[in-house]
């Protein structure tokens, strides 16, 4: 019977003419002094208001809040106010900020305080106030990267309940928190307001509309959970409905007549019910099409599949499906069908049902059930009816190609598949680039592209006419390419996005070196931006002659650093009177990284080689404590060095800013502590709100997510252990250092364990190399290298041994190191 008073609970919480069944008094409790504190030890949770002065905003504010108690108090929260005038309570009728808070007291202690303008109706109070309640137990997740660590989280435990409300304080806030605290220990519930998150949801950032979906998670799934949307507007009984429609069976099975099955029951009475036939020749094969068609029935009708091979469906055999509506009594109308889409059409779109938005994309039952295994595949599944404007590139092919090169001082080129979802992906990334250097006015930058599926011979760097090409064949799609007449080819091996692309271009733009003759030219250098969005990192190269041995080793170096900083040349004279500033002997490289403010270079005066000035010069410019982010990864790993890594949670307000900066200072006092000794670690940090992959990669490190700030030591070059610095310890320097050495002297147990850098393929019939082997047993054995006959045993033998694991792995999950 619990159902039921929850039931009659709800639809009396939700509805105004209830409130007077629970509200005895009909008046807005007033407490004494002494009966304030005896409310706020008795255990209950205590909403106050401290009452000054009496304005007409307070007045209104007053009536929402005697609104509220009799909500409240079936959630075992009590509300009142007290009368300072009346009443003196030390520390509350004595500030004069009182007069604008609301105040939530549990356990004898202040819990939480609301501004008037965040509680402003009995909508906004009743929703802050079991949101701050239930703050532990209500998730946030910004991205989808943040959604799939907390789906790993409850995978085989609990199903998620996932709002969207565009602002907090609404009815659909109230709404969902209300059923969060009612069905809060059955499923997981999740709020957002927004984020990334609601691209992977089929939902457009800026839309008004509150949403439900519901991930059913507590079944074990090998990728996703499935999700299911609820497709009416979000109230409190609306969304109890659709939750306990949650709990219905996906599929029932019978073996009599639509006519004759029984309306469904409370509390699915008012659920439209459907039925699909079934016949014995080929019953596995509708049992699996209808339990297809029950998940994206699901929350819209019960589905049941009749079984024709039993003697009591008489049904004519003309007719393949029936529904019956729940307005219509015992009603069963028999269709005849062509494909069982058309049911969905008739359910989804009936007429005076509800419609789903706009932005609801058909897509989503596919990614949610699995059906599209990459995410930049679906992703531009997604997005197939919004075409790439691409007015501000140009389209070259093998006509044009040679001429539009050399009649342009730099030509940037995209070698892109019109059937690659990575290229389609980067498209639009690379479209947004060229719109962006027309913005700024640059335009000695000349941007195209060449479909490689259409224009093959340029692709495969075949001469054109009795013209040749200048470049290697184009192997790997997306590639793009710089161009330069009479210059060699530069390429872009950076992030796909498009960001990494237009610094890349920008500083790609000015000869490197540039040579400096004047002191004009040598301030220009050091303080022109080349895009006013980029602040680039530079290298000067001080010189007594251009003849200069040591000049060649420089030009090259420049050469490879072009498009990451900017380099410049001094010579003769003007590099003497540098080098008397400085106080340094020539020749010398001066690195001037873009996060020093005071212009103050690094001063690199031994260098042999070409690598060694580039590792000299790359130790320079990166800085003492790091951020890391999605670009700068794959620069950190390549150091080989274990990652100290601070993980600080997005500021919220004033103090979460001061409080992130207190933690930097900390770690930077680690690094001045510990002196040499911490060259062998790579402290850095990471801002989850920069870069919220970071959650999902935090998540897979220790299995659930910790609170923050986090502190974690991983990528040791000795193993894959994970060590987390404890969470009860505040973060200071010299506890870090401690720590550490704990760590070193095999004190602390690991907290988790990287994953294997085993990268599959996503489905069986995609092993092209394995499928190759079998069908080609010759060719996996020339792949053997062989030098003598007697070896010919070993070799198959160990390519026996390797295509036994294969076939014994590919039954695994895999495990990955997200970083």
């Amino acid at each position: 019977m619990m159902w039921m008073r929850v039931a009659f609970f709800l639809l009396c919480t939700s509805a105004a003419r209830c409130t007077d069944a629970f509200n005895t008094s009909g008046l807005l409790l007033e407490f004494t002094a002494v009966e304030f504190y005896d409310k706020i030890n008795s255990g209950k949770m205590v909403f106050i208001y401290f009452e000054n002065q009496v304005s007409q905003a307070i007045t209104l504010f007053l009536g929402e809040l005697k609104k509220s108690a009799d909500i409240l108090k079936d959630y075992g929260i009590l509300v009142g106010k007290i009368n300072c005038k009346k009443e003196m309570v030390p520390l509350y009728c004595t500030k004069e900020m009182v007069q604008h808070t609301a105040f939530l007291f549990r356990d004898g202690k202040e819990f939480s305080s609301f501004d008037l303008d965040t509680v402003f109706d009995v909508n906004s109070i009743v929703s802050e106030v079991l949101f701050a309640i239930l703050r532990d137990e209500v998730k946030y997740v910004h991205s989808d990267a943040d959604l799939l660590v907390m789906e790993k989280s409850v995978r085989g435990k609990k199903d998620i309940v996932l709002g969207y409300v565009s602002s907090l304080g609404t009815q659909e806030h109230r709404s969902v928190m209300e059923m969060a605290y009612v069905y809060g220990s059955k499923y997981q519930f999740i709020l957002i307001t927004g984020g990334p998150v609601l691209k992977y949801l089929g939902v457009h950032r800026t839309s008004p509309l509150s949403r439900v979906w519901f991930l059913h998670c507590r079944a074990p799934h090998s990728d996703r959970c499935p999700l299911t949307p609820m497709r009416t507007p979000l109230s409190t009984l609306s969304l109890h409905t659709f939750l306990q429609l949650m709990e219905a069976p996906l599929l029932s099975e019978v073996y009599e007549d639509p006519s004759a099955v029984p309306s469904p029951q409370f509390p699915y009475q008012q659920t439209p019910q459907v039925f699909v036939f079934s016949h014995s020749e080929t019953e596995q094969l509708d049992r699996d099409t209808a339990s297809t068609l029950a998940w994206r029935l699901r929350g819209i009708a019960l589905l049941t599949l009749v079984h024709r091979k039993s003697h009591a469906v008489t049904t004519p055999v003309e007719y393949n499906a029936a529904y019956r509506l729940p307005d219509k009594g015992s009603e069963v109308k028999y269709l005849t069908l062509k494909n069982l889409d058309e049911l969905l059409d008739l359910f989804l779109h009936h007429e005076g049902d509800e419609k789903l938005e706009e932005e609801e994309c058909n897509i989503e039952d596919d990614v949610s059930n699995g059906e599209l295994e990459d995410e930049i595949v679906a992703s531009v599944y997604v997005n197939r009816g919004h075409m790439v404007h691409m007015d501000s590139i140009t389209q070259l092919t093998s006509d044009d190609f040679l001429d539009a090169v050399a009649q342009s001082g730099l030509t940037v080129v995209l070698f892109y598949l019109k059937w690659d979802a990575v290229s389609i992906a980067f498209l639009s990334s690379f479209t947004e680039v060229a719109e962006r250097l027309a913005d700024a006015g640059i335009v000695d930058v000349h941007m195209s592209t060449v479909d490689c599926g259409e224009w093959t011979d340029l692709c495969a760097a075949r001469p054109v006419g009795p013209r040749p090409i200048s470049f290697q064949p184009i192997t790997a799609f997306p590639s793009v390419v710089l161009f330069r007449p009479q210059e060699p080819i530069q390429e872009y091996r950076g992030m796909l996005g498009c960001e990494p692309l237009l610094r890349f271009i920008v500083l790609s733009r000015p000869t490197s070196p540039q040579i400096l003759s004047t002191q004009q030219e040598v301030t220009s250098f050091l303080h022109r931006t080349p895009h006013p969005e980029l602040q680039p990192d530079r290298v000067v190269g001080l010189f007594r002659t251009r003849t200069h041995s040591d000049v060649a080793v420089f030009n090259e170096a420049a050469k490879l650093l072009q498009g990451r900083v900017l380099s410049a040349l001094l010579t003769d004279v003007l590099a003497q009177e540098w080098a008397a500033d400085l106080s340094v002997d020539l020749p010398a490289v001066l690195v001037f990284p873009s996060w020093k403010r005071d212009f103050q270079p690094s001063v690199l005066s031994m260098f042999s080689s070409v690598d060694n000035l580039l590792s000299h010069v790359d130790a320079e410019l990166l800085h003492p404590l790091p951020e890391l982010t999605v670009e700068s990864l794959p620069s950190f790993l390549s150091l080989g060095k274990a990652l100290l890594l601070l993980f600080v949670g997005e500021e919220e307000d004033e103090i979460g800013l001061r409080q992130n900066k207190v933690l930097l200072e900390e770690m930077r006092g680690v690094l001045e502590l510990g002196g040499e000794r911490m060259e062998r670690y790579l402290t850095c940090w990471i801002h989850l709100g920069r870069t919220p992959a970071g959650m999902s990669v935090l998540g897979s490190y220790l299995g659930s997510m910790p609170p923050l700030p986090a502190l974690v030591l991983t990528h040791l070059p000795s193993g894959h252990e994970v060590y987390k610095y404890p969470s009860n310890t505040p973060i200071m320097a010299q506890s870090v250092l401690q720590w550490l050495q704990r760590v070193e002297e095999a004190k602390e147990s690991p907290a988790g364990m990287l994953g294997k850098d085993d990268w599959p393929p996503s489905v069986k019939f995609c092993d092209f190399l394995k499928i190759m082997d079998e069908e080609e047993p010759g060719f996996a054995k020339q792949r053997v290298p062989r030098e003598e006959e007697d070896q010919e045993v070993e070799a198959d033998e160990a390519e026996l041994n390797v295509g036994e694991a294969t076939t014994d792995s590919s039954n695994h999950t895999p495990h990955h190191s997200e970083l």
